[in-house]
């Protein structure tokens, strides 16, 4: 099986990771932060979910501004969601049980675009076993669990979510020139980003750069800024400001990401190493999807060793399983390390979690053919399939 055959699926695999994806931030001082595995088949039906309005505050345990959003996770009996995102002031608050998806476009969580909202409400249980978190690169977050602060079944304030610095991690998502922004950019970066939620493209990217053009230092802003153009499928443009980006804060972790991405999508392999090592020098536990572009530019460079390395990192780092395709990257490794029988086991793992139908059916027949060479019956090697 030559690297070839299969570069066409692994691109599309990398296309469907989330751009400025984050992975583990944090629960009980270490947890993982995005969309986990899908919960065993099997057992009792779950409970209906009752509506309840919740709000709090997210804040940073040593009295640094909170000058960037942090998600707001729901943990429920394994499942994560995304609920919503704090307002400038770290403030939060969400309709727990509500179907409908968070408010706004989810460019730094995986959760949004990999789990339908439906399906894992369905998912839940009570609310009184489900368990509440913030999410930010760089940091690990207290959780709340609902049963202890839940006064009535309509409303509650569960009080603050504090953040903890990560130890260890010199990147994080928050850039410290956030804190000397003047006034008017601070509003450009707000404007941009509710014009953003409105898929307002032009007037995102008129608003952010005029926060740029005030504030050249302003990194968030140049990443936001970035990330618009990108949607905006104007390459150059976002590059530079991903750049801009690194150059005002260099330890402002998002925009490594962006240009990783951009340089696997123009098949720039030595590119990619080069970005991702940066990335991941800063931050090794927060952006699993660069271990993803890392191990697969790896591949394509014909690394084996330094593939499989970071793809078994990868994996290890993403204990919400928000990158599956990591699996799948290590398996393609471990056939042309003729470690067959093992490669069986990690596409196994990739189809359990996959859910593009496309991308299930040509990993169905990858592991078909890795069983014959496994000499592992096909029966065997058939992932289970759940009724």
């Amino acid at each position: 099986m030559k690297a070839p055959v299969v570069a066409c699926l692994l691109v599309s695999l990398a296309a469907s990771i989330p751009c400025f994806a984050q992975g583990r931030a944090g629960g009980r001082g270490n947890g993982n932060a995005n969309v986990s595995t899908l919960p065993p088949p099997g057992g009792d039906q779950p409970l209906s979910v009752p509506t309840v309005f919740i709000s709090g505050k997210v804040a940073i345990d040593d009295g640094t501004l909170l000058t960037e959003p942090a998600a707001i996770q729901s943990i429920c009996k394994g499942r994560r969601h995304t609920e919503t995102f704090t307002d400038r002031h770290g403030s939060f608050s969400f309709q727990f049980g509500d179907p409908s998806p968070a408010a706004g476009v989810d460019f730094t969580d995986a959760s949004n675009s990999m789990m339908n909202r439906t399906e894992s409400i369905q998912q839940q249980h009570n609310w009184q076993e489900c368990e509440v978190q913030a999410v930010l690169g760089g940091f690990s977050s207290e959780v709340v669990e609902l049963a202890s602060r839940m006064n009535t079944l309509e409303s509650t304030d569960i009080g603050r979510l504090v953040l903890h610095r990560l130890a260890q991690v010199e990147g994080t998502s928050i850039s410290v020139t956030s804190a000397q922004a003047p006034t008017a950019a601070r509003k450009g970066l707000e404007k941009g980003r509710e014009a953003e939620k409105k898929a307002k493209w032009d007037q995102a990217a008129k608003s952010l750069q005029k926060a740029v053009d005030l504030y050249p230092k302003y990194a968030v802003a140049w990443f936001e800024l970035g990330r618009v153009q990108l949607v905006k499928n104007d390459i150059a443009a976002a590059k530079k400001s991903f750049e801009q980006s690194i150059a005002a804060d260099p330890k402002y972790v998002n925009p490594y990401n962006g240009l990783a991405e951009l340089a696997f999508m123009a098949s720039q392999w030595n590119e990619v190493v080069k970005i991702t090592n940066k990335l991941l020098a800063l931050n090794p536990v927060n952006f699993p999807g660069a271990y993803f572009f890392s191990g697969a530019a790896n591949y394509y460079l014909r690394n084996m060793d330094a593939g499989e390395k970071s793809a078994r990192q990868g994996i290890k780092v993403d204990e919400g399983h928000q990158i599956p395709k990591l699996q799948y990257l290590l398996s393609l490794i471990l056939v042309q390390k003729h470690a067959y029988a093992e490669a069986v086991e990690h596409m196994q793992a990739y189809l359990k979690m996959a859910t593009n139908s496309a991308d299930i059916d040509s990993a169905k027949k990858q592991l078909d053919q890795i069983a014959r060479l496994a000499a592992v019956p096909s029966t065997a090697a058939a992932v289970p399939t759940t009724k």
